[in-house]
């Protein structure tokens, strides 16, 4: 080749190199670019990852440190924890699921007496072990194992029952066991010891508090048996005394005697009944009764005081209103009697008003009973009437100081009221009277009620003569509800002047202030009124029975009226003839007796049981006048040995006599009648007047209960009640007017 080729050669290559190296160079430049590029970014991420390091590194130590404070805390904490589970009296322990001891105080370990065994890590079944086999815990009559099986058993259930167990040295530890949802289990031994030996002093401190009230129930129920015995007999001879000719002298000193007898009855009355309200043995025996029954036998027993006192006596039972309850009539009667006496106490003149409503609910079969007992005595001042109610409390002023009273009878009779569920209230207006109610919820009584006769326009108009304003408001309204007519007139005369043919009955008083009521039916008949019926109204029927004139009218109603007898008197008034002579209003012992028309009637045959002869005595005076055959017998096994020879058609038991007691002779009685079929009525004659013997002696298959002292008039109502139809009148003749 050409040197000129080989330059041109060199020289191409050369370009070639030359473009080759500035390609590098620009290839070198980018990349060098590119480099730094890459290199500031890394630097800033460097940069910015030493400020993320140093963050955490601060935050590092600031956990370090906060876990170092948390942890000293908490150390703190479980050193106080433990210290006061170490000062607990009482014993705590720890276990795991398994049942191994993770810690115990002190007071839990003690009771090991310092056994290395006992430690962190010995189990439950061990623990238990330790006791029996140690002697530390007294198992009783239990084997160790069959002690250990019932523990285990128990602390195997998710909720171990707490469990009481008694040390050798005679404590009490009661064993409170807490699952955990892991499974731990919190354990505590508290230690019960002074509980237990409290509650032993409280148990037979209340032992000994039961035993000294049953004394004081016997002392009492012997009190009342001793006192009223004699009482009896006190109480017996003064009433029969009274009956016998006496001056006026003689007869001040036997009504003082017979007075203070009965007042000294009521105290204890009301001693026995508020000692056994005090202890909270007083219950209810609820049964049928009849409610205006208990009235109206409240209202007899205080007619005597009544009749002494000039007073009158009204009864307002609505006409509508059911009369069968459900409910304790003795307790019920104490009430009424309670509260209808405390009205005829404090009332000088005037009258006593027992007004009954109610509210009968049909849904519940029950009846809202309003009891209202209104009087026309001295009254009680407005800051009084709060006091009234308490023990012991009377209204002390100049007006009452002559009236004698324990003070209980109101606190009694709000105690009583208040466990019938009722409630009771009291108004008064000084020297005008006073009002006292109560309210008590009774479930009525299954069966018909008795229902207000039908007159239908039979008696179409009805005048009454009734000077005393109240009780002719009571008639006039129960009249008119049964759709008569009715006139009020307040005397004879003003009868007289209003009188017309369109009268169809004449409802007279017997106590009017111008005429009697037979006075009256003597002018009528002298003016041509002969026919129209006549009812004579009196508190005491006795009086009219004897009266020449008493064939004039048509009958006598007891006051107050009681509703049955004022329902069958007007029914009887429309029976085609008239009835005889001897109306519904006499007893029934009192009328001609089918019987007596045979040619030879027996008499009643009544058997008296009593060993005290003073009793004896007593019961033949007040049955001298009854027309009666009369044996006695001086204790329990000579009545049933009478009662098998006598056949009598009644018993009056005494309960307390000695070889055989009331109860044995009547149950020996009753016995016997199982083969005879025969049910003779027993009476119990008893001086035990505790609430609540009536039960108890009622149960022995007594038929009536009756308390020393013996009334006379309770006595022969009991005879004429049970005498039988083919025996004579008990009543002879000559004595009906009595």
């Amino acid at each position: 080749m050409s040197l000129a080729g080989k330059l041109a050669q060199e020289r191409r290559a050369r370009l070639a190199a030359e473009r080759l190296l500035e390609m590098k160079q620009a290839e070198l430049s980018a990349a060098n670019r590119k480099l730094g590029l890459h290199a500031m970014a890394l630097t800033k991420r460097i940069g910015e990852t030493q400020a993320e390091v140093e963050t955490v590194r601060g935050e590092n130590e600031k956990v370090k440190s906060d876990l170092t404070v948390a942890n000293a805390k908490i150390e703190v904490a479980e050193r106080r924890l433990w210290h006061s589970i170490q000062t607990i009296q009482d014993g705590f322990a720890f276990f795991d699921e398994e049942g191994r001891l993770i810690g115990a105080n002190a007071a839990y370990l003690s009771v090991f007496d310092g056994l290395e065994e006992v430690a962190p890590g010995v189990t439950y079944p061990r623990l238990l072990e330790i006791l029996t086999t140690e002697g530390l815990v007294d198992i009783g009559s239990e084997t160790a194992s069959s002690w250990c099986d019932r523990l285990l058993k128990r602390w195997a259930v998710p909720h171990p029952q707490p469990e009481v167990i008694r040390l050798w040295n005679g404590h009490y530890i009661k064993l409170i066991d807490q699952r955990g949802h892991g499974g731990d289990v919190v354990s505590l031994a508290l230690n019960i010891t002074a509980s237990v030996r409290h509650e032993a002093e409280l148990t037979a401190a209340r032992e000994r508090a039961e035993a000294a009230n049953r004394a004081k129930s016997a002392f009492l129920a012997n009190m009342s048996h001793e006192i009223r015995t004699p009482m009896n007999g006190i109480v017996g001879m003064t009433e029969l005394m009274s009956e016998t000719p006496l001056d006026e002298e003689q007869r001040l000193y036997l009504n003082t005697i017979r007075n203070s007898g009965e007042a000294l009855l009521v105290i204890i009355n009301d001693v026995l009944d508020y000692s056994k309200i005090e202890a909270d043995k007083l219950t209810l025996h609820p049964e049928q009764f009849d409610f205006e029954r208990c009235i109206l036998e409240v209202a007899m027993l205080l007619q005597p005081s009544v009749r002494d006192k000039g007073l009158t006596l009204l009864v307002d039972y609505d006409l509508f209103l059911p009369t069968l309850f459900v409910g304790d009539p003795g307790r019920v009667r104490q009430v009424l009697t309670n509260l209808v006496g405390n009205a005829v106490k404090f009332t000088s003149e005037g009258h006593v008003l027992i007004r009954v409503t109610g509210v009968p609910n049909p849904d519940t079969q029950s009846c809202d009973v309003h009891v209202a007992i209104e009087d026309t005595g001295i009254g009680i001042d407005e800051d009084k009437i709060g006091h009234i109610f308490g023990e012991f409390n009377q209204v002390e002023d100049e007006r009452n100081r002559a009236f004698e009273g324990t003070g209980l009878g109101l606190a009694i009779t709000k105690r009583l009221i208040t466990l019938m569920g009722g409630s009771i209230w009291v108004e008064s207006d000084p020297g005008q009277g006073s009002c006292f109610g109560f309210r008590v919820s009774l479930p009525t009584a299954e069966g018909p009620q008795p229902v207000p006769p039908d007159l239908d326009g039979r008696l179409r108009h009805v005048m009454i003569v009734e000077d005393l304003a109240a009780n002719r408001a009571i008639l006039s309204k129960q009249l008119g509800r049964l759709g008569s007519q009715v006139t009020v007139c307040a005397s004879g005369r003003e009868a007289l002047a209003a009188l017309d043919e369109s009268v169809d009955l004449l409802l007279c008083d017997h106590d009017l202030p111008d005429m009697d009521g037979l006075e009256l039916a003597v002018t009528l008949r002298d003016r041509g009124w002969g026919d129209l019926p006549l009812v004579v109204m009196s508190a005491n029927p006795g009086v009219i029975h004897a009266h020449p004139a008493r064939h004039l009218i048509e009958g006598v109603l007891q006051k107050p009226i009681p509703r049955a007898e004022l329902y069958a008197r007007l029914m009887a008034l429309d029976r085609s003839q008239r009835p005889d002579t001897f109306s519904e209003d006499i007893p029934v012992n009192d009328r001609p007796n089918r019987a007596a028309l045979d040619e030879s009637p027996r008499k009643m045959r009544v058997l008296a049981a009593e060993d005290n002869r003073t009793n004896q005595l007593i019961l033949r005076k007040m049955l001298k006048d009854l027309d009666i055959e009369l044996r006695f017998a001086s204790d329990g096994a000579e009545a049933v040995q009478v009662y098998r020879e006598f056949q009598p058609d009644l018993i009056f038991m005494d309960i307390s006599m000695p070889k055989m007691d009331g109860k044995q002779a009547t149950s020996e009685i009753r016995r016997r009648e199982i083969d005879t079929g025969r049910h003779v009525p027993i009476v119990a004659l008893t001086a035990h007047a505790m609430a609540g013997d009536d039960q108890g002696i009622l149960s022995a298959g007594l038929d009536h209960y009756l308390t020393k002292p013996l009334q006379k008039q309770k006595i022969h109502q009991i005879i004429l009640t049970h005498r039988p139809e083919e025996c004579s009148p008990a009543i002879a003749e000559d004595s009906q007017s009595e």
